[in-house]
């Protein structure tokens, strides 16, 4: 049985902050079509992500708040003013910015992640849940675990940057509720894919897609084994997390479809045949393993959503198709 309070109960007033970015835009999609409406803690109101999924009636709904998540004062007035209960805590630099940029790096993923435990801590009474996006990147090469599946509770020897801090933010969750019962819980995703996927080496099979329908050149740059877990799927598992009752201090690493870079391409080619034309791969093997034990997820969550391959990358397509027709789709990505 599942640690998952009804939707209804406790009248959850989430704050996320992330919101437009590509996960966080999918959580507020959902939030909405279920007649939530979360606040949206940025330091602007630029939607390009959300103006892709959402209507317009929806996009009427969106309630911004101004702020940066390295500010303590910004965000602990916006949970104030709003009477917040939830933090859905994505706001992050990913793993180029943060080798390009260390300290920024370790400013908005390390200390941004502080501020949002600070005002859970200052105002417990009223914040009743904290989640945050770790990452599979905390782990190091799939050599390094032996090969087959990882098991729950693997050391993690993550090589970049980017990976420490996400360790920090693990470590610090955990002090946080060893020391002041902040309860948490930090969810790794994998190899997301879905519209809105535009960054980051792993955005590959995203932009596949796109350069099918949109009949522009793009190459992968990454062969080997991933993870590929479709954006709905994740962006439910955060969902799910923050309506948990879970104690603790949590960390959950989810598991999609493990898979070979070439046998997404295979499938693909066989659901939209114009890619064989336009999409090539090259390049290396990620240096983080990819083949995780999601049981720990399964017994405090319950079942975790899994959307077959196929389905996620016709609903993909079917999105960018969309958006192609109405002039929207912006290839300016494939570039890169």
């Amino acid at each position: 049985m599942s640690n998952v309070m009804p939707r209804e109960a406790g009248g959850s007033r989430i704050l996320l902050t992330g919101a437009k970015g590509f996960i966080g835009s999918w959580i507020v999609k959902i939030l909405l079509e279920r007649g939530l409406d979360p606040w949206i803690y940025d330091v602007d109101e630029e939607a390009k992500r959300l103006e892709s999924l959402l209507t317009g009636a929806q996009m009427e709904r969106l309630r911004f708040v101004r702020g940066d998540v390295t500010s303590l004062e910004d965000l602990e007035k916006a949970a104030v003013d709003h009477g917040i209960t939830h933090i859905i805590h994505l706001a992050a630099l990913q793993v180029p910015y943060c080798a390009a940029d260390p300290i920024l790096g370790a400013r908005v993923n390390v200390l941004g992640s502080l501020n949002v435990f600070e005002v859970a801590r200052r105002h417990r009474s009223q914040v009743r849940r904290v989640v945050y996006a770790s990452s599979q990147a905390v782990f190091g090469p799939e050599e390094f675990y032996g090969g087959g599946t990882v098991p729950e509770g693997a050391p993690l020897l993550t090589n970049t940057h980017y990976g420490v801090f996400k360790q920090a933010n693990e470590g610090n969750a955990r002090v946080y509720y060893l020391t002041e019962g902040i309860a948490s819980v930090g969810v790794r995703p994998g190899t997301v894919y879905g519209v809105g996927r535009d960054r980051g080496i792993t955005s590959g099979p995203t932009k596949a897609i796109k350069a099918a329908v949109a009949g522009r050149p793009y190459t992968i740059r990454l062969t080997g084994g991933v993870d590929m877990q479709y954006v709905r799927d994740t962006a439910e598992i955060f969902i799910r997390a923050a309506e948990s009752q879970i104690e603790g201090a949590k960390v959950y690493t989810p598991r999609g479809r493990v898979i070979e870079i070439e046998e997404f391409l295979e499938v693909l080619f066989r659901l939209l045949p114009p890619a064989k034309q336009w999409v090539r791969v090259e390049g290396k093997p990620l240096p983080i393993a990819y083949d995780f034990d999601d049981s720990a997820l399964v017994r405090d969550l319950g079942p975790a959503p899994r959307t077959p391959l196929d389905q996620g990358i016709r609903e993909t397509a079917e999105i960018f198709e969309g958006l192609y027709r109405e002039g929207r789709l912006d290839c300016s990505d494939l570039e890169t």
